[in-house]
């Protein structure tokens, strides 16, 4: 009983850790400078922004 409390303490504890550690890495990093750009990057100079021009097979 105590070997698994310690096992999965230690697992919640790291785990946390790391996402605070990848956190603070892209914060460093710049991931997060211009987070109203990045939605445009899907969109190529022959697709216009915000005109959808993909469309669903039809079934037949």
């Amino acid at each position: 009983m105590t070997a698994g409390l310690v096992l999965i303490i230690g697992g919640l504890v790291f785990l946390s850790g790391s996402a605070v550690l990848a956190f603070c890495w892209a914060i460093r990093d710049g991931q997060f400078r211009n987070l109203s750009a990045a939605p445009l990057t899907i969109f190529d100079k022959d697709e216009p922004v915000g005109l959808p021009t993909d469309r669903f097979p039809s079934r037949k």
